[in-house]
């Protein structure tokens, strides 16, 4: 008896996972390219009036201080630019990174570049990069057709001895 249970449902789990497996003839498999933040090439041919570009302030910390002022702790940090809507695309005319004394260190787009639905593109600031120091930030310029909320955030990773730690910011909308 024990034996006939067993078969059944060993072959019950077989004609499960065959009929699971199989694909429908019309199916299509579609390839997926993958393009980081230096393979984009989406320029805009069109540039948006003044008053519809938005301005953001975003704080980056390339490093810290350490106990004294003399004692820092250097960080890497990712600048992430997310476009939250699911049906329009983002559109982003600048991206500069200044230091702490308020320098332009460098300019990472020289035309406007899109993002398309959900899309994210990420600029990282190596830990051994110093130009910005514990003051850097992005100023970051964006426009949309219709009303978006995309998200400009900072992440800083470090670490002290054995210990490691992170932390993020939120850019800020400039008047």
């Amino acid at each position: 008896m024990k034996c006939s249970l067993v078969l059944t449902v060993g072959s019950c789990l077989a004609m499960t996972l065959f009929l699971f497996s199989c694909k429908d003839a019309g199916d299509k498999k579609i390839p997926v390219e993958i393009l980081d933040d230096h393979m984009l090439n989406r320029n805009v041919l069109k540039s948006p009036l003044a008053s519809e570009v938005h301005e953001v302030y975003v704080p980056i910390y390339s490093d810290i201080y350490n106990q004294t002022r003399d004692s820092r702790t250097l960080l890497t940090a990712t600048l992430s630019i997310r476009n939250t809507s699911i049906r329009d695309s983002l559109f982003v005319d600048k991206i500069d990174y200044y230091n702490t004394e308020g320098d332009l260190v460098r300019k990472y787009i020289d035309k406007p570049i899109y993002l398309r639905p959900m899309e994210t593109i990420d600029y990282v600031i190596e830990q051994q990069d110093t130009s910005g120091g514990s003051g850097a930030n992005f100023i970051i310029h964006w426009y949309a057709k219709k009303q978006l909320n995309p998200l400009f955030q900072a992440v800083m990773v470090g670490g002290l001895g054995a210990q490691a730690f992170s932390f993020t910011t939120e850019g800020v909308e400039l008047p």
